[in-house]
């Protein structure tokens, strides 16, 4: 096992290489199940490194590259997304987005950029790896049903048993330099809430003549909270909020109609169901004492992801020698979402929070328009993936948690 000094000095040695790498999917990005020409960048890439992959794998925009160790060992993945999101970019950056209103502003370009950095690293010491790597460049993260779970389900997947997934995301609340990590359940599920409530409208001074909808949608926003608020356990939070309600009559008219869509998050998939059906029962009983009726769809997103404890413990470790303790943090839950998750319900996964901040421009929220990376993460983010895959598949866990 090569030191971690080997590691550092190889990712500066090919910064630049990675830096040209993630400038130019971030002025050429592409929308989720529309990755035709990222897909084709990766590879082209692969090729001229001579690295093997498999692409299309369940009929996506997706590249999964292969390092075949020297032995036989674990198996161990690493996975970057690839698509960008519909976002004018306003930065100043030489490397803006070209494609009108799409832009690199959660920073896949960045993942995949170190991913590739890595798999560089990877490649230079290919005899030496006991095991194999699997890089999978995941398309569509960020449009519902995701990229992740139609790569699952192929074949090529079905066969392949994972010791252990590990992603990257940038974290711009922390300063390049540092990584977050969670224990356990990380990240919310998320499930997208229509409902529509029906009922004869009419004039507003004859309320006891109609069905009165906007009232019935009101009970619905509080009940609904407050049931959240009773039916969970607060030591894993739930949220149910409606960002939408189109009510579309006058000061004297109710309306037939009251449109509502919200989103519903959680850290307990046993409660993600439960409240499910609960929403249904509770949101047609109300409607029904309004003289209402009601339809009600459910748009099943991401499940909860979560970040094995075991992973967590060796990486934490490995991460503190090759860092420094104090450039380690442990991060809180969040209840925003992504499709990692579905790696992590299926194998041992690690979801890492990539400090990206640390100056005024460098800390605009992900999704922003202004979004930004410190590049001072190209000097060691790429030997760091690098030194903890090859960890992981070289030693034991429990020898590398002395």
């Amino acid at each position: 096992m090569e030191n971690i000094e080997y590691f550092k000095k190889s990712a500066y040695a090919i910064k630049s290489e990675v830096v040209k790498i993630m400038q130019h999917l971030h002025m050429y990005p592409e929308l989720s199940f529309q990755e035709f020409e990222t897909k084709k960048y990766i590879c082209r890439v692969l090729d001229e490194w001579k690295i093997r992959y498999v692409k299309d794998i369940g009929n996506t925009n997706s590249v999964v590259a292969i390092l075949e160790g020297n032995a036989k060992g674990k198996n161990i993945g690493l996975r970057a997304e690839i698509d960008a999101l519909p976002i004018s970019e306003e930065t100043k950056l030489p490397y803006k987005s070209k494609q009108k209103g799409i832009m690199h502003a959660c920073g896949h370009d960045v993942h995949t950029a170190l991913l590739l950095g890595a798999l560089y690293i990877l490649k230079n010491l290919e005899k030496k790896i006991n095991g194999n790597i699997y890089a999978i460049f995941q398309p569509a993260e960020e449009k519902l049903p995701g990229g992740a779970i139609n790569i699952l389900k192929d074949k090529f997947f079905e066969k392949l048993s994972l010791d252990a997934v590990l992603a990257y995301h940038v974290y711009p609340y922390l300063p390049a330099g540092k990584i977050g990590l969670h224990c356990g359940n990380y990240l919310a599920s998320s499930d997208e809430i229509y409902i529509t409530v029906k009922g004869e409208g009419g004039h507003a001074a004859n309320p006891h003549l109609v069905g009165d909808t906007v009232l019935a949608s009101a009970n619905i926003l509080i009940t609904l909270n407050q049931l959240i608020n009773r039916l969970s356990n607060p030591i894993n939070p739930s949220i149910i909020s409606f960002g939408k309600i189109i009510a579309n009559g006058a000061t004297n008219i109710i309306p037939d109609k009251v449109y509502m869509e919200g989103t519903f998050r959680t850290f307990d998939e046993k409660f993600r169901t439960k409240f499910l059906k609960h929403l249904h029962s509770t949101v047609t009983n109300i409607c029904s004492n309004f003289n209402c009726s009601c339809e009600i769809t459910i748009k099943n997103g991401y499940p909860v992801l979560i970040n094995n404890p075991e992973l967590y413990n060796v990486v934490k470790k490995l991460s503190s020698k090759f860092l420094g303790e104090l450039n380690i943090v442990d991060v809180e839950k969040r209840t925003t979402s992504e499709d990692f998750a579905y790696f992590s319900q299926k194998y041992k996964s690690l979801f890492i929070r990539l400090g990206t901040g640390g100056t005024k421009d460098t800390e605009y929220p992900l999704h922003s328009p202004n979004f930004k990376v410190n590049e001072k993460i190209f000097d060691f983010a790429h030997g760091l993936l690098a030194y903890i895959a090859l960890s992981l598949l070289n030693e034991k866990w429990e020898d590398l948690l002395q």
